[in-house]
C-alpha cells in the first residue's frame, strides 16, 4: 500500500490536503472530521450529507481526497461517484469509500468510478485513520 499512497500524495499539491466528505451519518461524520483535525497534513474542505447538495459543494470547493458513504439521506455515493466520473475535472482527486456496504460489487462499481481505497465502517475506522495519516505525513 505504501506504493500506491507515495504516487497519490505526489500527485496532490503542497500544503495540507484537503478532505471533502460525503457522509449522512452525524456520529460517523463527526468522528472523521474530529480524526482529520487532529492529523497533521489535512485538512477538511468540507462534507455533505446529501448526492445532490455534494455536487454542488465539491464543484465550488477545492479538494484532493473525496471520502464518502454509499447510502445517503438524499440520493447514493455510487451515483455521485458516476457523475464525477463524467467530468475529467476530478480524475487526479483521490477517491475512499467509507461505508456499511461491503460488497464485491460495490468494490468494483466503485473501482470502475475511480475508487481506489474501500473501507468497512464497521470495522476499519483505524484503516481510514492510518491511510490519512500517512497521507499527510508526504506533505512538506
Amino acid at each position: 500500500m505504501k506504493k500506491t499512497v507515495t504516487s497519490e500524495s505526489k500527485k496532490m499539491q503542497s500544503g495540507p490536503l484537503r478532505i471533502f466528505l460525503v457522509e449522512d451519518s452525524t456520529d460517523v461524520r463527526d468522528w472523521i472530521i474530529e480524526t482529520v483535525n487532529g492529523i497533521q497534513g489535512v485538512t477538511l474542505a468540507g462534507f455533505s450529507e446529501e448526492e445532490n447538495d455534494a455536487l454542488e459543494k465539491i464543484d465550488a470547493e477545492s479538494f484532493d481526497i473525496l471520502i464518502l458513504d454509499i447510502e445517503l439521506k438524499q440520493g447514493n455515493g455510487m451515483n455521485l461517484l458516476k457523475t464525477l466520473a463524467k467530468s475529467n475535472k476530478y480524475i487526479d482527486n483521490l477517491k475512499i469509500i467509507f461505508s456499511n456496504n461491503v460488497s464485491q460489487v460495490y468494490r468494483r462499481a466503485g473501482e470502475q468510478y475511480g475508487v481506489r481505497f474501500f473501507f468497512d465502517k464497521t470495522s476499519e475506522f483505524t484503516k481510514l485513520r492510518t491511510l490519512l495519516e500517512e497521507l499527510g505525513s508526504h506533505i512538506h
